[in-house]
C-alpha cells in the first residue's frame, strides 16, 4: 500500500468546501468530506485509477471526480502519493 500525504492546500480547500456547504447542511458537508477522505484508500490501492489531469498531461498527476469536485493527486514514487488539491470543477485550474 502506498503512503498517502495530504498537502496543506488540499486540507485548506476541504475546510473551505465544508464551511460553504455547512451553511445549508452540516450533514451534507460532513458526508462529502468523509467521502473525499475515503478516496485515500482507492488511491493507495490503485494509484492509476484516476485520469491524467487534462490541463497538464503529466502521467503522474491524476484526478478522481466526486460530484462537482476534482481530487487531484501526484504519484511521487511507487510508495508515495501526495493529494495536491481538491478543486471545484467549475473553477479554472491554476498552477498547482
Amino acid at each position: 500500500m502506498e503512503s498517502i500525504r495530504w498537502s496543506k492546500k488540499a486540507i485548506k480547500e476541504i475546510d473551505r468546501i465544508a464551511e460553504y456547504i455547512s451553511k445549508d447542511s452540516i450533514h451534507h458537508a460532513t458526508n462529502l468530506v468523509q467521502r473525499i477522505f475515503n478516496l485515500e484508500e482507492l488511491i493507495a490501492k490503485q494509484p492509476l485509477a484516476g485520469r491524467i489531469v487534462p490541463e497538464y498531461q503529466e502521467p503522474n498527476l491524476r484526478e478522481l471526480i466526486m460530484g462537482s469536485y476534482r481530487i487531484i493527486y501526484k504519484i511521487i514514487s511507487e510508495d508515495k502519493i501526495v493529494i495536491v488539491t481538491v478543486h471545484h470543477g467549475a473553477r479554472l485550474l491554476k498552477d498547482i
